[in-house]
């Protein structure tokens, strides 16, 4: 969908530019980029290439350092500059489905979209974190990220986690398949806030559940069209025209989410 909302966003904003899809492993990523002629402002950055994308850059924000990978890369007069934008897109599906604030968060999963949920955690005012994890061996990056966020953060092993309680927290993001949190579904039905980045098939029996309850729910539909606005915002030098690409991604998904602002 990067292609619909990039392309409504340049043609209100009168720009006769183009975006298209470009396919590159992660060892192959520095080579494509220094390949580019000077016509290429900057380039979206998919899995597997966000922590190359970062490495490669000659300049990053922190936030970008702090996740450990770069979604997005802007030309510059020394070279290429890295940013981390899907924190923008976790911020943005949580404000605009009504999260205000909180002080605890919970993550399910400790893959890439983890750590951008942390470094949207502090920007939110979350003060402290848990992460649950099949395997706490695998949240070496997670803990990693906390760290250079400064963010207090407990690691759960999955099958010894007390979900009641996670329930309770401020806000939880989901990032693992629905038939992951499928046998979990009534306890953390009374979470509050819900960000569960599935968003095809929707809703997910655990989505269904929350927002059954009376909890606010986000998608990752919602993480997708709001850390595009920061991506066309960096390209453009505009800020991003927010309603013509909500627009252009609820026609193109056949309105299947309200995708709110």
């Amino acid at each position: 969908m990067s292609p619909v909302l990039h392309g409504a966003a340049y043609a209100a904003l009168g720009l006769p530019w183009e975006y298209t899809r470009i396919e590159c492993t992660d060892a192959e990523l520095p080579g494509l980029v220094s390949s580019l002629g000077p016509e290429w402002v900057g380039l979206s950055v998919t899995m597997p290439g966000k922590r190359a994308a970062l490495s490669y850059a000659s300049s990053a924000t922190n936030r970008a350092i702090a996740v450990g990978a770069a979604n997005t890369l802007v030309r510059t007069a020394s070279g290429w500059h890295a940013d981390c934008t899907d924190v923008d897109g976790v911020v943005g599906a949580l404000r605009s489905s009504g999260f205000a604030n909180g002080s605890t968060g919970a993550v399910l999963g400790a893959g890439g979209t983890a750590c951008a949920a942390l470094a949207a955690f502090v920007d939110l005012g979350i003060t402290s974190a848990s992460v649950v994890v099949r395997d706490p061996t695998r949240a070496t990056e997670a803990i990693s990220c906390a760290s250079r966020l400064g963010l207090p953060l407990t690691v759960h092993r999955w099958a010894d986690t007390d979900f009641a309680a996670i329930a309770t927290t401020s806000v939880v993001v989901s990032t693992v398949p629905p038939a992951a949190t499928a046998p979990l579904v009534s306890t953390l039905a009374s979470a509050a806030h819900l960000l569960d980045v599935i968003y095809h098939p929707w809703p997910t029996p655990l989505a269904e559940a929350v927002s059954a309850a009376g909890g606010a729910v986000a998608t990752g539909l919602d993480m997708l069209l709001h850390q595009a606005f920061g991506q066309v915002t960096r390209f453009t030098g505009h800020p991003a025209p927010r309603h013509a690409m909500r627009d252009a991604l609820f026609a193109a998904t056949g309105g299947i989410l309200p995708l709110p602002l």
